[in-house]
């Protein structure tokens, strides 16, 4: 994956600065959304696709969100600098986070120097009423993951670290993307816990050779144990016993991309082709994860024509429009 380092993602900040305070409130709204797209386009492209697929004010939306979820994880996971100091650019972000919240406008916030992508997550408080206590949650578990531990089983991990990383950005986009009635807000939410579940599991899955040479391993250490892995930092597991391991965490990602489509007609009607598309594009990358000979350093994906092989057809013409940068939000 071709990603921006620190430097790019300075220069891009002040670009959107300059534009959006030239621009009226609607103007640097547009701006940051436009920023937050070219984001989510660079770094995920099933997910830059599957969002397509929303309304475009809801769409927008989950641009900026996408752009205060990636910024931290770079922090942690890309930028060439010491933990120490990834940990104290974390506790400079969270404070500018409570900065812009305390801010009336993105005209205010950017005004007084505040990141753009902070304008905008802030923005997005205000208008959904989403709690900003979840992504003070989402920051703990990228604080807690400069220097990783081990996760005993996978309750552990679920309750110890994907909370944090996912569970709560799932509970982001059921604010954005609301449920089918009051009534059904609380199944939103736990189809948003669970799919947040399948969605990070395949990702330790497809990361798990690359990870495994950082010193990291997110996989539980009781289930490493039964297929006869040795959990501890600096060991390598056997290929065999690896790659039983991954088969059977997808299963159980498999399980958990069942019962959030079970539970879909929970949200709103104008966002379930964006996220059984979802559902459907992750989960075929699970399944070939699950029968994938784990080779290092190839990182598996799903190609593009098996990704349009699960969209729905009638939404195509939404994509050209997006690569070609006509899209408005």
């Amino acid at each position: 994956m071709n990603v921006w380092s620190r430097e790019q993602w300075i220069m891009a900040d002040a670009v959107t600065r300059s534009r959006a305070l030239r621009s009226d409130e609607i103007g640097a709204r547009s701006c940051l959304v436009r920023f937050g797209r070219s984001v989510l386009r660079r770094y995920s492209t099933s997910f830059f696709i599957v969002t397509r697929f929303l309304p475009p004010e809801k769409r927008a939306l989950v641009n900026l969100v996408y752009a205060a979820v990636r910024y931290p994880d770079e922090i942690v996971d890309t930028f060439p600098l010491p933990p120490p100091q990834r940990r104290l650019l974390l506790t400079a972000w969270r404070n500018d986070f409570d900065r812009a919240l305390a801010a009336d406008s993105i005209h205010e916030a950017l005004l007084q120097g505040l990141p753009v992508i902070l304008a905008g997550m802030a923005q997005v408080v205000r208008e959904t009423e989403l709690p900003s206590q979840y992504y003070h949650e989402f920051l703990d578990a990228m604080v807690a993951d400069i220097e990783p531990r081990r996760y005993a089983s996978l309750d552990d991990l679920i309750s110890n670290y994907i909370y944090g990383s996912a569970t709560v950005v799932g509970y982001f986009l059921v604010y954005i993307y609301d449920s089918a009635t009051p009534d059904d807000f609380q199944r939103a939410m736990f189809a948003a816990h669970r799919l947040a579940v399948a969605l990070q599991l395949t990702n330790f899955l497809r990361d798990v050779s690359e990870d495994h040479g950082r010193g990291r391993l997110y996989l539980p250490q009781d289930l490493l144990a039964a297929h006869g892995v040795d959990g501890t930092p600096g060991t390598a597991p056997t290929h065999r016993a690896l790659a039983a391991t991954v088969r059977e965490l997808a299963a159980v990602a498999d399980d958990a991309y069942a019962e959030a489509h079970a539970n879909l007609d929970a949200f709103a009607p104008d966002c379930r082709n964006a996220i059984e598309s979802c559902i459907r594009v992750y989960g075929e990358l699970n399944r070939r994860l699950a029968s994938s000979d784990l080779v290092p350093g190839r990182r598996e994906s799903v190609p593009l024509r098996r990704k349009l092989g699960v969209l729905p057809p009638s939404k195509y013409w939404r994509l050209p429009l997006s690569w070609l940068g006509l899209e408005t939000a």
